[in-house]
């Protein structure tokens, strides 16, 4: 009988297993790792130890991977299925020697070299009974549960107190054949893999348990010391007139209000509940993308997660992920409306920091905020911040506040020594609880302030709520975004570090506008989205139901044959799936009569559904801009399309941070996509299939609004060629409202004065304003519009603007 099979170690692995609740990272192994379930595998793990190897034995049991336990026939020579880097700390004494544990890589470097067709991939395994960092004043607590090298007494406290909190983390396989053929199978081969093994753990501790917490005032004299606080603090005294002691005691002030209290204590409390919540409110979370971002950590990259802003459900869902990701919640950047008790001192321990929403003016907090941020990135601490600034009313996103984009670059230009890295982050859901009050908001009532009445108020409602969404992005390493904008850079600020630089704000702001496109490229499409877009976009919001089901299949197909970007999602499932779950969630509603099911959105909630159909409309506007063309116009050409797209590409780049990088190669695809599905035909000019005109119809809808607004501008353009910029916003808002209560508009982004000033900023960049060279195009852009538009939305624009402007 084996060791493992004793009554003994069975008793006490059955022990463990009622006191252990163990978290996989990954989740799913086979998907996010290059596991090979038909090549010989090995576990690598730091350190001997039973408990470790048990843990790990019931997790493979459950993952179908083989177990630890299990021993590993290497053509007839049986091999051990673990091998590990060190042996067990005694209670006394020294640990034994790595001789014995560095022959077990020599052994399987040998049987390579013995077996050229034998492939072992080694997987390393992290276990981790708890993740508390260790703060700079611990004492006898951190020695009782230290982490690192525990002896088999410790170990026993660590599982009886943190059992509940054990994660394994599964890393990237390495092929020891490929280390055999590049490098060899000689003991020195052995020791290297050793080494590399020994750095793989402690980057991998690092990134599951964060850096060394610090004590909060000693924080805050050390950073009063730095010499920009120095200076900052002399220049409030004798600006204001008052002693150094006093600005000192300011400056201390901002501090505590800014700075978090970072708890390892309650984000482990709060763990607990936020699982029960989400339970509760979702039946499940959808995660792309982790695994990159777990990489970038290991590497040493600095993180700071740029998320877009649906819902105040943001802060908890990226942290509640990323603490299941096996990567420590960031430090987050929360508005100073959010600090009333007791939700402001519960989000400052699990990681908030406050920031006021404008201290322009204010140089003493300026300088304490910023020196705060710079000692977050030097101690390694991840940060998470909205660059919109605020929660998007209509579910677009909203253009980006520079200001903490503009603090991250200084950080980088003074020096951090990391490699700083920006992560878009989007976030979506199935349900917003707050898009009623956002539509509210929009209708011109004041927004409420946030309250303890909220919080119990919100929880009150909860209900099903469907899924949610976290898509990471394409990750920008400033260092490399530099290099790319301004080459030069070290150079120049190497000459100079007092100026600021004259490059800085347009480079700022293509950082910002990169961020917003990055997080609007990894979009998920999910069904409530997808059917909003497609219900939204049709007559009275309802379609028969094997209608609606061709027509979601249409987009799915678009969707996932021809991908936006490789960081968006789309949902699994059919069109008749997508209905299902979208009537499961009453945001639709199913009429039955003798001819069949007509799915439909009710009048009441027509407005609110424009927000979860404007999650994703950038995915679809291209190919519905060309259904437009197809559906609008005879003998359409394929170059006139590709032209009629370039012509408008500009202005839904700029509202909707699009980043399609070659027009006429995507247009082109979209064009042989719909011949491929027979919707369309091509001679000379393409021609649409009569029994498939109604799909391109519903397909052409989704851009109609869009396409109005500009018929709006362009006709105001070309009937007043010397109009100013605030005046052509103010004109289009003004005929905008007209439209919308003549032909029954009520889309909320159709009456944003924001999106008007956001597209008349972009008509300027492209010289369309006051540029009597441009008026060609001008022309040319506007009969394209008019031509998109139905007849009567085309007659009231052009009657408005005549009798407005006496063209």
């Amino acid at each position: 009988m084996s060791k493992q099979d004793s009554f003994w170690f069975k008793s006490l692995r059955w022990i463990q297993k009622k006191l252990v609740h163990t978290i996989v990272v990954p989740q799913h192994p086979f998907d996010d790792l290059n596991l090979d379930s038909d090549r010989p595998l090995v576990y690598v793990m730091k350190t001997k130890s039973i408990s470790d190897i048990a843990a790990l034995s019931e997790i493979t049991a459950k993952l179908g991977l083989p177990s630890p336990y299990e021993a590993l026939n290497v053509c007839g020579e049986k091999m051990s299925r673990v091998v590990c880097l060190e042996g067990a700390k005694p209670l006394f004494g020294e640990r034994e020697s790595n001789e014995y544990y560095l022959d077990s890589f020599t052994r399987l470097l040998s049987a390579h070299k013995q077996h050229p067709e034998l492939d072992i991939q080694l997987v390393p395994v992290s276990l981790y009974w708890g993740r508390t960092p260790g703060k700079e004043d611990d004492t006898m607590k951190a020695a009782v549960f230290e982490r690192e090298n525990p002896t088999w007494l410790r170990k026993c406290l660590m599982i009886l107190f943190l059992g509940r909190h054990n994660f394994v983390q599964f890393s990237n396989a390495m092929s020891l054949r490929y280390m055999a053929d590049e490098h060899g199978t000689d003991k020195r081969i052995a020791q290297k893999l050793a080494r590399v093994a020994r750095v793989h753990f402690r980057r991998q501790r690092k990134v599951m348990t964060g850096p060394v917490l610090p004590n909060r005032q000693n924080l805050f004299h050390s950073l009063l010391k730095s010499e920009s606080m120095k200076k900052a603090i002399q220049e409030e005294a004798q600006s204001k007139k008052i002693s150094e002691a006093q600005a000192r005691e300011t400056a201390l002030e901002y501090l505590d209000e800014i700075a978090a209290d970072y708890s390892d204590s309650l984000v482990r409390i709060a763990e607990r509940f936020l699982t029960w919540l989400w339970n509760k409110l979702y039946k499940g979370i959808n995660i792309k993308g982790a695994e990159q971002v777990r990489q970038l950590h290991h590497d040493g990259h600095e993180i700071v997660y740029v998320p877009c802003h649906r819902s105040h459900m943001d802060y908890l869902l990226l942290s509640y992920i990323l603490y299941y990701q096996g990567m420590v919640p960031p430090h987050i950047a929360a508005g100073i409306n959010l600090n009333f008790w007791p939700a402001g001192p519960m989000f400052r321990r699990g990681g908030a920091f406050f920031i006021r929403r404008s201290f322009r003016g204010n140089k003493l907090y300026t300088a304490v905020f910023r020196e705060y941020l710079d000692q977050l990135f030097a101690k390694g601490y991840s940060v998470e911040y909205f660059t919109e600034g605020g929660r998007s009313r209509t579910g677009r996103l909203l253009a980006p506040k520079t200001g903490m984009i503009a603090m991250t670059l200084n950080s980088v230009l003074r020096g951090v020594e990391r490699p700083v890295t920006l992560v878009p982050v989007y976030l979506g859901y199935d349900h917003v609880m707050e898009v009623a009050t956002y539509h509210k908001e929009l209708s011109g009532k004041t927004k409420k302030k946030e309250s303890l009445w909220q919080v119990f108020g919100a929880i009150r409602k909860l209900g099903n709520f469907g899924q949610g969404y976290v898509n990471f992005g394409q990750p920008i390493t400033l260092h490399n975004f530099l290099n790319e904008q301004v080459p030069n850079w070290r150079e120049e600020l190497a000459q100079d570090r007092e100026q600021k630089p004259t490059w800085l704000t347009p480079v700022v702001n293509t950082l910002a506008n990169r961020v917003m496109t990055r997080i609007n490229d990894a979009a998920a499409v999910s069904s409530v989205t997808l059917t909003s877009l497609v219900l939204l976009a049709s007559e009275q919001h309802a379609l028969e139901r094997s209608q609606l089901e061709k027509q979601l299949d249409l987009y799915l197909t678009i969707l996932k044959k021809l991908p936006y970007t490789e960081f968006a999602s789309v949902v699994e499932g059919d069109g008749a799936k997508l209905i299902e779950q979208g009537l499961e969630l009453k945001k639709f509603t199913l009429d039955r009569d003798p001819l069949g099911d007509i799915i439909s959105i009710d009048e009441s909630q027509a407005v609110s559904m424009t927000y979860y159909r404007n999650n994703i409309i950038h995915l679809m506007i291209i190919p519905s801009l060309i259904a437009s063309c197809l559906t609008q116009h005879d003998n359409c050409t394929r170059q006139t399309i590709i032209d009629t797209v370039e012509d408008f590409y500009p202005l839904l780049q700029a509202e909707l941070f699009m980043g399609i990088d070659d027009i006429p190669e995507y247009v082109s695809q979209l064009l042989d996509l719909l011949l491929e599905q027979g919707l369309i035909s091509e001679a000379t000019s393409f021609s649409v299939n009569p029994e498939h005109l109604n799909q391109l119809l519903y397909l052409a809808g989704t851009i109609s609004e869009t396409m109005q607004r500009y018929a709006i501008i362009f006709n105001i353009l070309a009937a007043a060629p010397n109009i100013e910029r605030s005046e052509l916003e103010s004109d289009s808002h003004q005929l905008a409202q007209r439209l919308g209560a003549l032909h029954g508009i009520t889309a909320p982004e159709f009456y944003d004065k924001k999106l008007y000033g956001t597209l008349s900023v972009k008509l300027k960049e492209l010289g369309y304003l006051a540029d009597n060279a441009k008026q060609a195009d001008v022309q040319r852009i506007r009969s394209r519009a008019n031509h998109l538009l139905h007849a009567s939305v085309k007659q009231t624009i052009v009657d408005s603007v005549a009798a407005e402007h006496h063209a």
